[in-house]
């Protein structure tokens, strides 16, 4: 099923927000599901917008730079509208009264405190009591209560004298992504932190001792990464070792023949303070792997997505075994396409208590290392299940240190499950850009439901179906329009809660509803074959299912999607079932005739029924009859081509009528009674000639009116634009009009046990 933006609106499936105040790029930064909001980060302003309903008017704060700051930019050569304004990337609670935002601040990043506190009349000037800095005073600026009475359009300014420095929170440049993670008043930010973006790094920084960061200009560590997602983890039922994972993708040296894209997972623990020595003020856990997502052909050729796009963390019942959807693309010579892999954090956490990697002689090449490792094992946290005595980093010893700055990268990759890609799309028109998963219980058992944003502005909803030699298998459900124009989404955010999906872009923001059963028909049968997890057949409707529902049984089948067990009595074989839609068209002009079906499972058929006769055939294609994924096409139409036809679609051996077209073709002579020109011999693709000295269409007029819906409704839609002294006129159209088709139907009548066979051979 695919869904138009106007579609979805119309059905109330889905709300808008447009672009504001001249503001673009939006991005969704942080969802707040305890108090309905999300809150949007863009060019100069800061946006919280109701989670239940966006198109209401948002509460904003207005953060532009100043006038200097962007006339400095200007001279450095950047681009006034895409880069010398402050896009605002750091938006995280910092506490319950507090959020902390950054903004790249036209290439000088700028970070301060706003509030959503119940007391709050407008804009305050004081001093942040606790957090920040050593040293560093904030300015506390309110944005107003969720829950109290304010205008809606109420709109707060940031003085811009009023913000601190962005530098290791937030990149320079708003091309550049920045992930972030707050975590008991501490920010952990993955950014470049200078304005050539050569300096990559992984920071901690707001707390009471000094910041911390990976180590400097070493590429063992970081290689003009590329920052991707960032998740708290937990290992054991000890919070000391809770880690935290960092996502991203990075360039590698690959045996001194150039540089190459790898996908890796890096950790740290939550609780690393540092080192000693080599280490001061840098991470001591720091630890990366790398992540593999490929494809084998039958020569056994592994092909591999080299550059990951996105990640969503899938959480459990059992916080401490998420499942990682990994989305990786590839812009090789060989094939260029998007593929999804998932991955076990058991598998992970055994690549991450393996070999490290040891990189040897002039060709790079990675060996396990043979050496001692130290005590603690490199990676492990202090205070945690394995080192209970050590209470800080800084306990550690030297060689620890040293090791973790030489041989931070593990040497066995991480593989999906089942060493298998879930999804993939090789050399489409489009590119997946954006992820996002959700798990629904439905009546046969819990299926992961993927959502994938494209750079066209679709989102692809997909289930993921159990086989039974232990993989999936992907089972497409529908592609939804989710921007009027196409436009590359940037950033989705999934509520389970809410049960709603929020899509960002350049041109505005995107709320839609995770289902909306209604669109799949108003049979059993359509519900059934649609297979969407969310939806099942109440009897009266197809609508959401819900797992503690006692009433009378749901009919679903998720796995099967078999109507004929599911929906007994609604296997009516009857054509009639569909409303017939009356078309015209002229003798080699081209007809189109659409076929929608509900489910992406079904396979279609055409049949035809001449006008003359009881029997139905299948419609044989040819190079001029052509069926597409939207319906049936005919370039060129001839006479033969008059008849009814069915768009039948088949799955499970049930057929359900979705289209019935009486389509009705007139010759050119025929043609010539309402447009008053002289016949001509019809246009053919195999006769060029007929473009010769710029010939034109025959009956282009004629064609023309057929192309306006109403017009031509019926012959009878011809004659009110003849009317009103007309009369005998009409009469005597309608009188040729049927002298003609009795002459027709007789020399068709003599001519069709020869031609009828050859006709249908055409067809």
């Amino acid at each position: 099923v695919f869904c138009l933006c106007l579609e979805l609106v119309a059905t109330q499936s889905s709300e808008h927000l447009h672009p504001m105040h001249g503001s673009s790029d939006y991005h969704i930064l942080l969802m707040d599901e305890d108090k309905d909001r999300i809150y949007i980060g863009a060019k100069d302003y800061v946006y919280s917008l109701d989670m239940n309903n966006i198109s209401r008017t948002p509460l904003k704060v207005h953060w532009p730079v100043g006038p200097l700051r962007e006339e400095e930019c200007k001279l450095a050569g950047k681009n006034p509208q895409d880069e010398c304004g402050n896009f605002v990337r750091v938006v995280q609670s910092f506490n319950r009264t507090h959020l902390y935002i950054c903004g790249t601040g036209a290439f000088q990043p700028i970070c301060t405190f706003i509030t959503h506190s119940s007391l709050a009349q407008g804009s305050a000037k004081t001093t942040l009591p606790t957090g920040g800095d050593v040293g560093v005073q904030y300015s506390d600026l309110l944005i107003p209560d969720l829950y109290s009475t304010y205008p809606l359009n109420l709109e707060l300014k940031i003085p811009v004298e009023k913000a601190d420095s962005g530098r290791g929170k937030c990149s320079y440049s708003p091309k550049l992504e920045s992930i972030s993670f707050m975590a008991n008043e501490e920010l952990y930010s993955a950014v470049y932190t200078d304005f050539m973006a050569t300096d990559a790094a992984i920071f901690k920084t707001m707390g009471r001792l000094p910041p911390i960061r990976s180590d400097q200009y070493n590429s063992k560590w970081l290689n003009e990464p590329v920052f991707l997602a960032i998740q708290r983890i937990p290992e054991s039922s000890d919070r000391n070792d809770d880690k935290l994972y960092f996502f991203f993708r990075e360039k590698s040296a690959n045996g001194g023949t150039g540089k190459t894209s790898v996908s890796r997972i890096g950790r740290i623990c939550l609780n690393d303070a540092g080192g000693q020595r080599s280490l001061v003020n840098k991470w001591s856990t720091f630890v990366k792997a790398r992540l593999v997502c490929s494809v084998t052909d039958n020569t056994g050729i592994e092909t591999h997505f080299d550059e990951l796009q996105d990640v969503f963390i899938l959480n459990t019942e059992d916080m401490r075994q998420p499942i990682i959807y990994g989305l990786f693309s590839t812009a090789g010579s060989v094939f260029k396409g998007s593929a999804i892999c998932i991955y076990s954090m058991a598998e992970a956490r055994q690549v991450f208590n393996g070999p490290f990697a040891q990189v040897e002689g002039p060709g790079y090449q990675q060996l396990p290392y043979q050496g001692k490792i130290p005590y603690p094992r490199p990676g492990t946290c202090p205070g945690g299940t394995f080192t209970p005595y050590m209470k800080s980093t800084k306990d550690f010893p030297e060689e620890v240190a040293n090791f973790i700055r030489n041989h931070p990268l593990m040497y066995n990759p991480i593989y999906p499950i089942a060493k298998k890609t879930l999804i993939m799309r090789v050399n489409t028109d489009y590119k997946i850009t954006k992820i996002s998963v959700d798990r629904v219980v439905a009546g046969d058992g819990t299926y992961d439901v993927l959502f994938l944003g494209t750079d066209i502005g679709t989102v692809q909803k997909i289930t993921v179906l159990p086989k039974h030699d232990g993989l999936s298998e992907e089972l497409f459900l529908e592609e939804v329009d989710a921007f009027k124009v196409p436009t590359p989404i940037l950033s989705m955010k999934i509520s389970s809660k809410k049960q709603q999906l929020f899509i960002s872009s350049a041109k505005g923001i995107t709320q839609l509803a995770l289902h909306h059963c209604g669109i799949y028909g108003k049979a059993c049968a359509e519900c059934c074959l649609a297979r969407d997890p969310y939806c099942a057949w109440d009897g009266q409707q197809c609508s959401r299912y819900y797992p503690t529902n006692k009433r009378r049984r749901r009919r679903q089948d998720i796995r099967h999607g078999n109507p004929l067990t599911e929906c007994k009595g609604f296997n009516v074989r009857s054509y009639r079932e569909a409303v017939e839609s009356r078309q015209f068209g002229v003798e080699g002009s081209s007809v189109f005739l659409e076929c929608m079906p509900r489910s992406a499972q079904v396979s279609v058929k055409w049949i035809v029924q001449r006008h003359d006769t009881k029997r139905k055939k299948e419609v044989i294609y040819n190079s001029n009859i052509m069926q597409t994924e939207r319906g049936l096409l005919f370039r060129v139409l001839h006479v033969n081509d008059s008849g009814t036809y069915y768009c039948l679609t088949v799955e499970y051996n049930f057929k359900h009528t979705v289209a019935k077209y009486s389509l009705r073709v007139m010759d050119i002579a025929m043609a010539g009674v309402f447009t008053g020109e002289e016949p001509q011999k019809p246009w053919h693709p195999s006769h060029p000639s007929s473009f010769a000295h710029g010939a034109q269409l025959p009956y282009k007029d004629f064609s023309q009116l057929h192309d306006h819906p109403g017009i031509l409704a019926g012959i009878s839609a011809c004659q009110p634009q003849r009317q009103p002294e007309a009369g005998s006129d009409v009469q005597a159209d309608e009188r040729r009009l049927k002298e003609h088709e009795e002459r027709t139907k007789r020399r068709d009548r003599s001519q069709r046990h020869r031609s009828e066979g050859i006709a249908f051979a055409r067809n």
